[in-house]
């Protein structure tokens, strides 16, 4: 056992059940359940959460689970995350992995090493990370994409679904960014300025003015490109 294993063994546990507040600081395992709010930043080697929860401050734990909705009054930083349901963070966010079921919605950057899951999301800042792969099932929106590797695709859209969406931008699923980078960009349903790539996937429902690619460019019939570049020998 490390000394940090030792130190973060004597810290205390948060409990919250019911309809609760307590105060930030550092903890071992915060774990609530119910109505929960949190008045201040948390430090904690586990986060886990079902039901309506708010914490004022930042959020920073090795390990967070999120049943419901949760809002974030700043910063998350994570080794990793599951999420189902809805997130919002008033920070950036870095971690190593996350898992989405639902919605996160991010103020500042994102930074990942793995992105992956269903749902919809607002980044608006910048998303970096080294893998990302994404169902849409609402909007993702985010200011500029890098990534080594990103894959998008369209979630099962029911008629409901469909129809909502063509009302409520929010629920449309599609993939906006004004900068997409990458090495292997496999894209359906997206909207971008300029997607620069190694080996390029523009597939179904995608709308770009530029794609510069190195390697190879893929184009489904359907999606519109306003100008190609081979950047490459």
């Amino acid at each position: 056992m490390t000394e940090e294993d030792k130190e973060l063994g004597q810290r205390p546990d948060l409990i919250l059940n019911g309809v609760g507040s307590a105060a930030g600081g550092a903890y071992d395992k915060v774990l609530i359940d119910g109505v929960g709010k949190v008045e201040g930043s948390l430090n904690a080697r586990l986060f886990k959460a079902n039901g309506q929860i708010r914490v004022k401050g930042g959020l920073f734990t090795e390990g967070m689970e999120v049943n419901g909705i949760m809002s974030l009054g700043g910063p998350l930083r994570i080794n990793t995350m599951k999420l189902d349901g809805i997130l919002h963070i008033d920070g950036s966010v870095i971690g190593e992995n996350c898992v989405l079921n639902g919605l996160m919605t991010a103020k500042g950057d994102c930074e990942l090493e793995e992105f992956r899951g269903v749902g919809g999301f607002t980044i608006e800042g910048l998303l970096s990370a080294g893998h990302v792969d994404i169902r849409l099932e609402g909007a993702g929106q985010v200011h500029e994409i890098g990534v080594e590797s990103l894959k998008v695709r369209q979630g099962d859209q029911s008629l409901w679904n469909r129809l909502l969406g063509g009302i409520i931008p929010k629920l449309k699923p599609m993939l906006t960014a004004r900068v997409i980078e990458g090495d292997d960009l496999d894209l359906e349903y997206t909207n971008a300025d300029v997607v620069r790539g190694n080996d390029v996937i523009i597939g179904e429902g995608c709308s770009v003015g530029l794609v510069e690619y190195r390697t190879g460019l893929t184009v489904h019939p359907g999606a519109r490109i306003g100008k190609e570049v081979k950047t490459g020998d």
